[in-house]
């Protein structure tokens, strides 16, 4: 693969992959590493993908599945209350830029949505990405992408409604912005 092509993917693909692994890893530094990881990964096997249009696709893919390898290894590592006083101290910078984001209250309210929903609720509503393509990336039946987005829409107005009540403001209820092809 050529350095143009290259470039041109990680040009296209970057900000939606960053969001996308910023929703699941709730912070910047591990955000980058995972798009760091991903272009790495599509540097030496993704361009052998024969299907050159399954290129982002495949790319979310890839961020997920190395979400998720660095999640179970992380299990494995040593516990924050394991830790010496003094080492505990986790920066909330990171927390705080992700909460002033646009749309700042509801992406605040995005991250207390169950991991299982948000990745598709991120996929669906901020990468505009039909079920099919969520159902590849996530390696899932396109009836638990469903199902999963209907069940993340419900945690998140949960949270925006005590969101509301602590700012006294009203919650609407969601609707499609516009109709997504299931095929």
């Amino acid at each position: 693969m050529s350095n143009e092509v290259f470039t041109q993917l990680v040009d296209t693909h970057y900000s939606a992959l960053y969001r996308f692994a910023l929703s699941l890893a709730r912070n910047g530094a591990d955000a980058g590493d995972l798009v760091q990881q991903t272009f790495f990964i599509w540097a030496t096997k993704g361009a052998s993908l024969r299907d050159s249009a399954k290129a982002k696709s495949w790319l979310f893919t890839t961020l997920y599945r190395e979400f998720l390898r660095g999640r179970r290894r992380d299990a494995r590592a040593t516990s924050l209350e394991d830790l010496p006083p003094g080492e505990q101290e986790i920066a909330s910078e990171d927390r705080d830029r992700v909460a002033r984001l646009d749309g700042a209250t509801v992406m605040a309210a995005l991250q207390s949505v169950d991991e299982v929903f948000r990745a598709p609720l991120t996929l669906f509503y901020l990468e505009d990405l039909s079920y099919v393509e969520i159902a590849e990336a996530l390696e899932v039946p396109i009836g638990t992408v469903m199902s999963r987005l209907s069940r993340g829409k419900a945690q998140l107005r949960g949270a925006l409604e005590k969101e509301e009540k602590a700012a006294g403001a009203k919650v609407v209820a969601f609707t499609a912005a516009k109709a997504r092809r299931t095929s």
